[in-house]
């Protein structure tokens, strides 16, 4: 009998060489041919096979030369093409006579991004970039990682979101709207790629700090997967950015007559619940039990129902949430480390109550708990939040939400945030609220005020005796207010960089959401923190693929802030910095998938066995690379 394999190969060639006398060929590289000279299967696609788990199917590879190979994003060199390539593979004379390697490929497009004024430009420009050549795409981002973040991500796609109707050029994800209930499944199966390891997935009623931004949300699930191609290595082809148009409360929006979604009032309740079951459901079935689904920028009242919903049946994932809280914990262990004391030491105070807040507040004492062994519903009382309506306490818990009710400690009423930070005097202040300018001087003055002595906490654990001397240890602290302003984009961050360290007088640890540039006070630089949900969630993605995990714990989440706040080092330290440089993302993501597959294997929740060896090894191997491969 014929392999499977072989007999996949044998099509391959009958379909290149057998097709009518209809000159015809595959752009195979090198590896593939190899392969397929020595009868195994090879790399089909043209690309690393990083986190595959799947056998390519014959119906699934595409027959490219010539011109269609030229607008195949994935596979096309552009004029890296060789000689030999151009003549082989029908290339002589649609491309200039110059050949140009991907590195001088690449210094001329940042070049050319570099003489653009406008960051909405150079997005747009990145974008046709990734829609021609896939690999020169990924190659920039991951060479200039730290230049083009901003321009991908956070801030910049916020204004591509809020243009998306007049920017919109080719589909680069599936729309799945009201009107295709009862169709999902289908419309999964017209998506060209089978064989998808992360969805993306947004309804765009809480664009970062924005708003409802309806249909055109569909910036951050494209955003959040370059992601994670660039920084955690998943192949680009096993990741899929997916909105679902409910229709839109955003009366500008409504009225733009070149919104792209649904004219319509937004979509609630019961036939809410049941679009997005159906859809949950399509997505298992299609892709199977390992596919993981992140949600990203729903509204706060159905991120936390769909979180607690789905994590029981699915590998699925809410950035905002679990995300957010991860890094945040990750930036508060690094920041401890650097000026001294532990979680359990300090007092922690929120401005903002939803997604982000909760989240973040729910993993800090779930870490404190490990910590210090005592019960979570203690630990939470370290840890008070400020909503709309003031410090939240137990003389409102009637009229709360669900998910701010186990933060209602007994205090009396306190309106303002700045008499919240004086009846508090917390030590750590977290902005999540979404709004701009509410850490106001006075506010940070006064936590630096609160915040300015010098603590020594002597240990007897460890005391003992000597010539009628007892010894303890001792441990020093600096104390220091640690301002985290974590509101996106720039324009809604609760205070700048800028402003936290000059209003503190240089004392302030602090991060933000979104970048600022380093601050010279008092003859020092600071180089703020920035406290990016791109830490964590690639590498926490390629962890869970690459150890086939089918459900996500909180532990998981733990484990990837330790692996982040283990990446700082005293350098970063003495200049600021809480968070290791972007520059080593990758490193620091193959550190985050090791820690993240070890648990999941720890916890019983790993399907890919046996278990390697070396987990950092294996989480590097399996990365994708975005270097040209020679065809033949």
């Amino acid at each position: 009998m014929i392999s499977l394999r072989r007999r996949h190969h044998l099509l391959l060639l009958r379909l290149a060489f057998g097709c009518g006398g209809e000159r015809r060929r595959f752009a195979f590289p090198e590896s593939t041919a190899a392969a397929m000279d020595g009868g195994g299967m090879g790399d089909v696609y043209g690309e690393d096979r990083a986190t595959e788990d799947q056998l390519i199917t014959p119906w699934a590879v595409s027959v490219a030369s010539g011109y269609t190979l030229l607008r195949d994003p994935r596979h096309n060199k552009g004029t890296a093409f060789t000689e030999k390539e151009r003549d082989v593979h029908y290339l002589r004379g649609l491309l200039p006579p110059a050949i140009l390697s991907q590195e001088l490929q690449e210094k001329r497009l940042m070049h050319t991004l570099r003489q653009y004024q406008v960051p909405l430009q150079r997005y747009m420009a990145l974008m046709d970039l990734q829609e021609r050549n896939e690999k020169l795409f990924y190659k920039l981002l991951i060479d200039h990682v730290e230049e083009l973040l901003p321009v991908v991500y956070t801030p910049t796609v916020g204004e591509a979101c809020q243009k998306y109707g007049s920017i919109f050029r080719r589909p680069q994800g599936l729309f799945i709207s009201l009107n295709d209930k009862g169709k999902i499944l289908e419309i999964l199966k017209n998506w060209p790629e089978r064989n998808i390891q992360v969805i993306v997935v947004t309804d765009g009623e809480r664009i970062l700090g924005l708003g409802d931004l309806g249909c055109q949300g569909m910036g951050i699930p494209v955003g959040k997967l370059s992601l994670y191609t660039a920084l955690g290595g998943v192949r680009p082809s096993a990741c899929l950015p997916i909105t679902i148009d409910v229709g839109t409360n955003n009366e500008e929006l409504l009225k733009d007559e070149f919104y792209i979604g649904l004219r319509q009032k937004r979509t609630t309740g019961q036939e809410y619940a049941e679009l997005i079951d159906e859809f949950m459901n399509a997505v298992k079935q299609n892709y199977g039990e390992k596919v993981l689904v992140q949600f990203e920028d729903f509204g706060n009242h159905n991120a936390f129902e769909l979180l607690a919903k789905y994590r029981q049946t699915h590998l699925a994932f809410n950035d905002d949430i679990q995300g957010t809280a991860s890094v945040v914990l990750a930036g508060l262990i690094s920041g401890l480390r650097a000026v001294g004391g532990s979680l359990a030491e300090q007092k922690f105070l929120f401005l903002g109550a939803g997604e982000a807040g909760t989240g973040i507040a729910e993993l800090i004492a779930l870490e404190m708990s490990k910590q210090t062994k005592a019960p979570v519903e203690e630990t939470r009382k370290k840890i008070w939040l400020v909503d709309s309506k003031g410090l939240i306490v137990s003389s409102r818990l009637e009229s709360l939400q669900h998910f701010k009710k186990p933060w209602a400690h007994e205090h009396e009423p306190v309106k303002t945030l700045l008499d919240a930070v004086k009846a508090i005097k917390p030590t750590v202040l977290i902005g999540s609220s979404g709004m701009g300018k509410t850490f106001t001087q006075e506010v940070v003055e006064t936590m630096a005020s609160l915040n300015e002595v010098l603590s020594l906490s002597l240990s007897h654990t460890r005391a003992h005796t000597e010539a009628n001397m007892t010894f303890f240890d001792v441990s020093l602290c600096i104390q220091k207010p640690i301002i985290f302003a974590l509101s996106n984009p720039t324009s809604q961050s609760e205070c700048t960089a800028e402003e936290a360290y000059t209003w503190s007088q240089g004392r302030a640890i602090f991060a933000s959401g979104s970048p600022f540039d380093p601050v010279n006070y008092d003859g020092k630089t600071y180089v703020p923190g920035q406290a990016n949900n791109a830490y964590i969630f690639p590498g926490f993605g390629l962890g869970l693929i690459m150890s086939g995990a089918i459900r996500v714990d909180d532990d998981m989440l733990l484990a990837a802030s330790e692996a982040l706040a283990a990446q700082a080092t005293p350098e970063n330290f003495k200049k600021g910095m809480i968070f290791p440089p972007f520059s080593n993302i990758r490193k620091i993501s193959a550190h985050i998938a090791a820690n993240v597959a070890a648990k999941a294997y720890e916890l019983g929740l790993a399907s890919r066995l046996p278990r390697p060896n070396n987990l950092v090894k294996y989480a590097e191997s399996c990365m994708y690379s975005p270097a040209y491969r020679n065809y033949r």
